[in-house]
């Protein structure tokens, strides 16, 4: 019995003793949970001016929440339950792959249960151990709890409190575990209703709901809704909210998240479009100086022809060097560069048209057909009716000039009754189809001179013409014999042939190597400049009336007259005055016409005027040698490449152009009838031959110098180099095979917004010629195409374009469209663009993506056929082919 009474009365101290220390330790851990939950608490906005009052109510709640989830841990025999949170909650690496297929429990458990608490606290900013001026906030005192109470700082005040009840390292491991488990719940409880939020539905999520949804496995928590970090979750109230969260924690937050899970699904998403799409990596390109597209994508690809990849090829260069952007042009090389408008605008410039008009981006849907009187024939800058009509005279042809129209018309030109697709260059240069150009004056009148000849369904050209009877190439070896130095396809590169008529003299110098441009008037020889492009060779439609031609001065290596009926002695020799403005100093001038080698009374009349006139212009006739097997004879004259002769001449007749006059001026500029000066000084462009051909097509030319800046920013003759590997790999790697051309097909190619000429110079090896525009509102580099053996013109295509319809293979247009934009309507220019491409002949577009957009928008209203579009970082490549689509109706005005 006393061993009983004994042992009863110990046991009472022994469980008053158990009863306090746990008591302690509830209490404790009790204080740190109300702590925790602080931190991960969504507040309503009305919380922020609640009373002491209320806020004291709040916290009695929060405490006893805890004292009951505190319980639950002690009847776990202190396991902590962890609930797995979302993947973009955690960092990329917190889930090893080797551990993707196991449980749930198993790999949260396996884990470190400080290591997640760790985790997050690191990516909630430290707020539990750091106030905003990094100072510890353990120990604070009760004064300093009582200050962060008023002060609303409640999660500051009760963090610094359960600091105090911490004695023990046993409580302090025992705190971890609470620790864990409440901010986890937190955690997966901010989470949930974010997304209630996002999603707009706004109920309330109980615990319970929120502990189920924390047990989701990782594929349901993979497809939960991204946060949208422009959303105010704020204004939304929920019942399990347990503490408070100010408003710039809980937009940090919400922030966090969401950059979490956009990089996620960014990263699925171009997995994904690599195994589906064909991705262009970025260390697949390069270009250190005008690049072309970094990781390119493939939006579309429309029937590519058979014989080509869908994809775009791999831009692989020898270093493997990401390449990015072509950079636009340079703010400083608007300092240094003139354009062509600049030489213009003092030499009495005619007009500028369309400087008002803004572009419509809605496509023109209701295309119909110009009801004009030159029908499938129509150039709207040669054929303005209204505005020849209006002309006081036409004397110096003044009505074959262009007269544009102030407004650009927006209908389409009908097609040749019976069009075919053209046929292929070389054969097109013997024969073309007749129903293409049905026109029949010139073989009714040259068919005995070999001009042109009706031969069926054909149009056959025997290569001869007046000059040239027994074939051209007899002839253009004749001329290289009357003067060796001319060497063609070497010392002679860029040739203008004067009244070309069907071109025969250009079409066989390709086989010397030698570009010509050929051009003559539409008039009453009907279509021979059209009979030109048919066939394949560089022409355009012009008359030297009384304004300069679209060429810079002393750019053409010789000047070709062959039975060229031009008055060039008459009005003080202003016609020849021209011609010697755009030739070469130094270059030459064959004249093969009657007056060379007949004696009738009136060509001698005209030699003789004419010898007077070269003599006083200091041309140096070379020689007079006759062709007997074709009964002609030619005249070869030579530029002066020095002033002497100029300063020495007894009489001022023609006259020295004056300092002010500039020779470059040459859009809409009236002839001067005077001689501009040759460049004496040796950095002056004009001062030197340009190194033979080929070498001249890559050499930069003498005259760009190192502190002269480039368009796109660099020393100018880097910037020249830089210009021409970027278009060689773009070609070659992107346009070649990238784009679904069939590229055997292109013969006639125009580069619509030419800089340095690099996009024709990297097809120098196909069978092909590319006109070079420059446009007269951008940097005039037309010089420096004319030095490197290309050719080229000046236009503004807010106006049309000086040839027949139906005549080019191919246009490219870099960065062109978001220009014009400003000054004239697109629209317009898609019109222009549909009337000069053949059918079957393509359109290359690259310029920012909304305006490569806009322009395929308008080309598929067109009913263009879409062969390829690709984008990335705002820059759009579109390539489109020509249907023989027509308007069914045609009632159009022009």
């Amino acid at each position: 019995m006393p061993t009983a009474r004994a042992r009863l009365g110990r046991r009472p101290s022994s469980s008053s003793y158990s009863s306090t220390i746990t008591t302690i330790i509830f209490v404790s851990l009790c204080v740190l949970g109300v702590w925790l939950l602080t931190s991960t608490s969504v507040i309503p906005p009305k919380s922020t001016t609640r009373t002491s009052t209320e806020s004291t109510t709040s916290t009695s709640s929060s405490l006893a929440s805890t004292i009951m989830d505190a319980h639950k841990t002690i009847s776990n025999n202190g396991r902590t339950p962890v609930f797995k949170d979302t993947q973009g909650d955690l960092p990329d690496d917190a889930i090893k792959p080797d551990d993707a297929n196991r449980p749930q429990d198993t790999r949260e458990n396996d884990k470190p249960q400080t290591d997640v608490s760790s985790d997050i606290t690191k990516y909630s900013g430290g707020r539990d151990s750091l106030n905003g001026n990094g100072e510890s906030l353990q120990g604070s005192e009760n004064g300093k709890l009582e200050d962060d109470k008023k002060n609303g700082n409640l999660a500051a005040a009760e963090h610094s409190h359960g600091l105090h009840g911490i004695e023990s390292v046993e409580e302090q491991e025992k705190q971890k575990l609470l620790e864990t488990q409440t901010s986890e719940e937190s955690s997966i409880t901010h989470r949930q209703e974010a997304e209630q939020i996002t999603a707009g539905i706004g109920k309330t999520i109980t615990g319970k709901e929120s502990k189920d949804k924390g047990s989701l496995g990782k594929d349901k928590a993979e497809e939960d809704v991204s946060l949208d970090s422009g959303n105010d979750a704020h204004g939304v109230s929920t019942d399990n909210t347990k503490n408070i969260l100010t408003d710039q924690e809980q937009q940090k937050r919400l922030e966090q998240h969401q950059q979490q899970e956009d990089d996620q699904m960014q990263q699925q998403q171009k997995q994904s479009e690599e195994q589906t799409q064909g991705v262009m990596s970025k260390d697949q390109i390069k270009h250190d100086e005008a690049p072309i597209l970094k990781d390119v994508k493939i939006q579309h690809d429309h029937k590519a022809p058979v014989n080509l990849t869908n994809n775009l090829p791999v831009l692989k260069t020898e270093n493997h060097k990401t390449e990015t952007i072509v950079p636009k042009e340079s703010k400083e090389s608007k300092k240094s560069w003139s354009t062509q408008a600049d030489h213009s605008v003092n030499q009495k410039e005619r007009r500028t048209v369309g400087s008002n008009n803004k572009d419509s981006s809605v496509p023109e849907q209701n295309w119909q057909l110009c009801e004009v009187a030159a029908g499938a024939d129509y150039i709207p800058c040669l054929d303005n009716e209204e505005a020849i009509k209006k002309l006081k005279t036409t004397k110096h042809y003044e009505h074959r000039e262009r007269h544009c129209p102030q407004e650009p018309p927006t209908c389409l030109v009908p097609l040749p009754q019976g069009y075919k697709t053209p046929i292929e260059w070389p054969k097109s240069r013997d024969k073309i189809w007749y129903h293409n150009v049905p026109h029949t004056l010139l073989a009714e009148v040259k068919g005995h001179q070999n001009w042109v000849k009706v031969s069926g369904e054909f149009l056959t050209f025997p290569g001869g013409g007046t000059q040239f009877i027994h074939g051209a190439l007899h002839y253009i070896d004749f001329v290289q014999e009357a003067v060796p130095d001319i060497a063609w396809g070497k010392h002679t590169r860029v040739v203008l042939d004067v009244g070309c008529g069907v071109a025969s003299f250009g079409g066989y110098l390709f086989e010397r190597d030698v570009l010509a441009m050929s051009f003559a008037p539409k008039d009453e020889h009907e279509a021979q400049v059209q009979f030109a492009l048919e066939r394949g060779i560089p022409a355009i439609s012009a008359v030297m009336g009384t304004q300069r031609l679209p060429f810079p001065s002393g750019v053409f290596d010789l000047v070709h007259c062959a039975r060229c009926r031009v008055p060039w002695h008459e009005e003080g020799g202003a016609l020849l005055l021209e011609l010697n403005r755009v030739l070469r100093p130094g270059g030459y001038f064959a004249w093969s016409a009657t007056p060379v080698y007949q004696t009738l009374e009136e060509d001698v009349e005209i030699w003789k005027a004419m010898s007077n006139l070269t003599v006083s212009m200091c041309w140096e006739l070379i020689t007079i040698k006759k062709d007997k097997l074709n009964s002609v004879g030619v005249a070869i004259y030579h530029k002066p490449d020095t002033n002497d002769c100029y300063d020495q001449r007894k009489q001022n007749k023609p006259p020295m152009c004056k300092p002010d006059d500039d020779p470059n001026a040459a859009w809409y500029v009236a002839f001067h009838s005077c001689i501009h000066r040759v460049p004496t000084e040796e950095k002056e462009r004009g001062y030197r031959w340009p190194v033979e051909w080929p070498e001249r097509l890559q050499t930069p030319p003498y005259w760009l110098n190192q502190s002269q800046v480039g368009i796109y920013g660099k020393p100018a003759p880097d910037d020249f180099a830089a210009d021409l590997e970027h278009w060689k790999r773009l070609v070659s790697k992107v346009y070649m095979n990238g784009l679904g051309i069939s590229w055997s097909n292109v013969r006639n190619a125009m580069d619509m917004r030419a800089v340095y000429g690099g996009f024709a110079a990297a097809l120098r090896d196909l069978k092909l010629w590319v006109l070079n525009v420059v446009n007269v509102n951008s940097p005039d580099t037309l010089p420096i195409i004319y030095e490197r053996g290309l050719f080229g013109i000046y236009h503004d295509w807010c106006e049309s374009f000086s040839t027949y319809p139906r005549t080019y293979d191919l246009l490219h247009a870099d960065h062109l469209f978001s220009q014009l934009k400003k000054r004239c309507k697109i629209v317009a220019v898609l019109a222009e663009i549909d009337r000069i491409v053949r059918p079957g002949g393509y359109l290359i577009v690259r310029d920012d993506s909304a305006t490569t957009k806009e322009v395929e928008n308008l080309l598929k209203s067109l009913h263009w056929e879409i062969r390829k579009t690709i984008s990335h970082n705002q820059v759009g490549i579109l390539s489109a082919q020509k249907t023989l689509w027509r308007p069914s109706a045609s009632a159009a005005p022009t």
